[in-house]
């Protein structure tokens, strides 16, 4: 079996999800936990999202772009978080807003789902 991007999906989410476990207990140990913290919960919000369209896959016609949509975005959020906690800044100028608009573009393209036929499954 090639890989795909719907596995990659699922590898995605199992990455974001061990992530968010990390960052959780980084943030418990560290003298202020909030950036730690904000990572932690984007990647554990996300993570079962992503298992979600992995599972939806066949028969959601926006499965595709959602996931792409979310990873890419928790990926830039939480990565902006995480580096500005660790080294001072963040990943480039305006990181975490970007990260979060494409987080909500993904978010959308769950919802018109909803809208678009139904492929065969």
């Amino acid at each position: 079996m090639a890989f795909s991007l719907r596995s990659a999906t699922l590898l995605v989410a199992g990455l974001m999800g061990l992530t968010g476990v990390v960052t959780a207990a980084a943030a418990s140990h560290g003298s202020d936990p909030r950036l730690m913290a904000g990572a932690s919960a984007m990647c554990l919000a996300h993570a079962p999202a992503l298992i979600a369209l992995y599972a939806a896959w066949p028969t959601m016609r926006t499965a595709p772009l959602a996931a792409l949509l979310l990873a890419i975005g928790t990926a830039i959020f939480a990565g902006d978080l995480v580096l500005r906690h660790a080294a001072g800044h963040g990943l480039f100028p305006m990181s975490a807003p970007t990260g979060g608009v494409i987080m909500m573009a993904g978010w959308l393209a769950v919802a018109l789902g909803a809208f678009l036929p139904k492929r065969q499954a």
